[in-house]
């Protein structure tokens, strides 16, 4: 097995601060859709939102998650505007409530861009700066820390599952270095629930340190998953 050692980093996030290296950190997951596939349609209203991400907050998470639209199978896209409409509001609201980052989970540019405006400190793409051309440069101008995930729009891997997952996943690093994101500042993600067969997630969850070793700090979203 391939052993990585874990060095401590600290990431700035647009005047947060995450510690990495000392003990494994939590994201607070804050759906404000009416269908995702754990709590959607629980937190729709701001107050509702807010009272949430307090009690993560008091449970101890270290980042607020909050995403507007949702990723589940057979999802309902929703446009810029309707997503916004959805997740402004309780960016500044939780905000105002909660000192903790804040990553806005979406993978369009111009909703990244408002919610950064709004006080989101991270960028949470589960595209990996694939899906819009514009994201990574979002990222870049803003200063903004990107968790990259893993995503496919199929289970086919010719190259071998853990070889194309590590390609795919130096490519989005690729796409964020040209356009300006510091290394210091991307997070990957293997994306545990997506494009992947249940023995596929299985042999991730054994290979995890082939991950790590890109040389990344690494998240895991593996809550509520049907392979756990």
């Amino acid at each position: 097995m391939l052993r990585v050692r874990v060095e401590k980093r600290v990431i700035d996030c647009r005047g947060k601060t995450l510690v990495l290296g000392e003990r494994t950190l939590i994201m607070g997951i804050l759906n404000v859709t009416p269908d995702s596939f754990s709590d959607g349609g629980r937190y729709t209203t701001v107050e509702r939102a807010v009272r949430h991400a307090v009690r993560m907050a008091e449970e101890g998470a270290d980042i607020i998650d909050i995403g507007g639209e949702s990723t589940r199978p057979g999802h309902q896209p929703v446009s810029a505007e309707e997503e916004l409409a959805r997740i402004l509001p309780v960016i500044e609201a939780v905000r105002r409530e909660v000192d903790l980052p804040i990553s806005v989970d979406t993978h369009k540019a111009e909703v990244a861009r408002q919610a950064l405006e709004a006080g989101a400190h991270i960028i949470n793409d589960i595209w990996g700066f694939k899906r819009d051309p514009d994201m990574a440069h979002v990222a870049a101008r803003y200063g903004a820390p990107a968790v990259l995930m893993h995503n496919r729009t199929d289970e086919d891997y010719p190259g071998g599952f853990m070889a194309d997952l590590l390609d795919d996943l130096r490519r989005s690093v690729d796409i964020a270095r040209r356009a300006g994101v510091p290394d210091d500042r991307i997070i990957l993600d293997p994306g545990f629930g997506f494009a992947k067969s249940m023995d596929q997630h299985l042999e991730l969850m054994g290979r995890l340190d082939e991950v790590r070793a890109l040389g990344f700090p690494v998240l895991v979203g593996t809550s509520r998953k049907r392979f756990i």
